[in-house]
This record gives structure tokens, C-alpha cells and sequence, in this order.
């Protein structure tokens, strides 16, 4: 099985914990997702969003800077690593770097789509409408 990684940078207008938070906090992320999730900041715990769609493991947090997680794609034997950094832009400002490794061929464009338009898309307008 083919894997792709995929890098990506977004800015949105938002303070850094805000954001952290929009990515951590399980009530935040029912509030742009519109879906219950599980999430804890606790490193080896299990993690869920869109009714299970998404879920994996996390490794590990950094607070207001950094966030990894292991995705699962069924019985893939390399983990896809999710790997998000945070990084303040001034006042209000904050950039998300995200770098995903091993993503299979068959769900590259999906994954895609979906961090752009769904996930982080999602967090920004959120985020920016809140103000």
C-alpha cells in the first residue's frame, strides 16, 4: 500500500489558547464540529471525533504550542502521524502548522479536503466569527 504525507499552514485571527483550545478541549470541539468527541490531553489516551470517523491515539501535547496524534486507518501497520504547531502571529494571530505522515493512497484526497475545509477550515471560521 502507497502512503502520501501532507503539510499544510493556516492562519486564523484568534489568540493561541483559544485555538489550542478549539483542538483539545472536547466541549470546544463539539461547539465547530457540531459532534460529542473524546479528547484528553493525557498521552496514550484514546481519542474520537465525528462519531468515531477520525479517532486514534495521543502522543503527545505541549501546551498552546503542540499537539500529536496517531490516526487510524484500519489495519495499517506504519502509524499515520498528525503532528499540529501552533505559533503566536502578534495580537490575535496564530499560525497551525500541520504536517500528517502515511496516509494511504485511497484516502489522501479525502484527508486532504477534510483538513482544509472540515477540520482546520472549521476551526477558523469558528474561531473568527467569535469575535
Amino acid at each position: 500500500m502507497q502512503h502520501k504525507d501532507f503539510k499544510y499552514r493556516i492562519k486564523i485571527n484568534a489568540e493561541v489558547a483559544d485555538v489550542y483550545a478549539a483542538l483539545t478541549n472536547p466541549f470546544t470541539i463539539q461547539l465547530w464540529t457540531g459532534y460529542t468527541a473524546v479528547m484528553s490531553e493525557v498521552p496514550g489516551s484514546d481519542f474520537e471525533l465525528w462519531d468515531g470517523d477520525i479517532s486514534g491515539r495521543n502522543l503527545e501535547f505541549v501546551k498552546d504550542s503542540k499537539v500529536v496524534q496517531e490516526w487510524e486507518f484500519g489495519e495499517q501497520e506504519d502509524p499515520s502521524i498528525v503532528t499540529l504547531k501552533l505559533f503566536p502571529q502578534g495580537i490575535n494571530k496564530t499560525q497551525i502548522e500541520l504536517f500528517h505522515t502515511n496516509i494511504p493512497d485511497e484516502a489522501y484526497d479525502d484527508i486532504v479536503e477534510g483538513w482544509k475545509e472540515y477540520y482546520l477550515g472549521a476551526i477558523k471560521e469558528f474561531l473568527e466569527v467569535q469575535e
